[in-house]
């Protein structure tokens, strides 16, 4: 059977610093999913525990509290409505989240992507070239992957996102291009074991800075390598949701998924 569009793992509210839209809430979250037949949907603004050290400024408010203002989520009988966050990977390669609230959260994602973040998740004098930055989405992959987290509900968000080159958008394709196969084999294999999932981002899909081919591939390998795929929009606002079946429908069809791809969240 092909993959069925009945989730959304990857949605922020206005208590995300880049969205601040206060029409971005849970109640009209609930309602997009409702409207558009979801089943389940996962709340995931951005996130720096506050014990753990090393956050950006603009990650330091972002913390336990301040998530958790979102709480509690409104209820429908029809979409189940999870707790997560969005975490982050900093140049030093920690990760900003607690054992304590991995424990505590429904689902948690991590983009090892956020490379536009100087001196956060890059350092200032990162030689930048399309060859490093292809080199870095290996290294920060490999380091989620070797840390001892419960993968059965961890994300791995955008690996395909303008964000790895956002300074330089023409070098982007060629970027993607230079991610060994071979690194990428060994990594998705290696996700695939822990059970991690390997999200398709809605914003990815859409391809408007050129390289669909090298998009694809990275999918491609993850698909090839028996890794599980969910679903995110990645919205911060609501005409962010607009279009979302049909980029999906789309992308799913590209990928040849099937309900036996998908990552399941139990």
């Amino acid at each position: 059977m092909k993959f069925i569009i009945d989730h959304d793992f990857h949605i922020h509210s206005q208590l995300s610093s880049c969205s601040s839209n206060p029409e971005q809430n849970p109640e009209s979250i609930l309602r997009y999913a409702e409207s558009e037949g979801l089943k389940k949907i996962c709340l995931t603004d951005h996130y720096w525990d506050e014990t753990v050290e090393g956050p950006s400024k603009w990650y330091e408010k972002q913390n336990t509290a301040h998530i958790k203002e979102a709480l509690p989520l409104p209820k429908s009988d029809k979409v189940e409505f999870l707790f997560g966050c969005e975490t982050d990977l900093n140049k030093d390669l920690t990760l900003g989240i607690s054992k304590k609230t991995l424990d505590e959260l429904d689902f948690i994602i991590i983009p090892t992507t956020h490379m536009h973040m100087k001196n956060f998740t890059i350092p200032d004098d990162f030689d930048d070239t399309p060859k490093n930055r292809a080199m870095l989405w290996v290294k920060r992959l490999d380091a989620i992957l070797s840390m001892d987290l419960p993968f059965k509900k961890i994300g791995i968000a955008h690996l395909a996102t303008i964000l790895i080159n956002r300074d330089n958008p023409e070098d982007f394709p060629k970027t993607l291009e230079l991610i060994p196969e071979n690194e990428m084999v060994r990594l998705f294999t290696k996700a695939a074991k822990l059970g991690a999932g390997i999200e398709l981002n809605l914003e990815d899909m859409k391809f408007e800075y050129g390289g669909e081919d090298q998009v694809l591939r990275i999918f491609k390998t993850a698909k090839a390598c028996g890794c599980k795929f969910y679903l995110g929009t990645d919205s911060h606002n609501p005409d962010e949701f607009d279009g979302m079946k049909e980029i999906f429908e789309s992308t799913i069809e590209k990928l040849g998924l099937t309900e036996d791809d998908k990552f399941v969240l139990a």
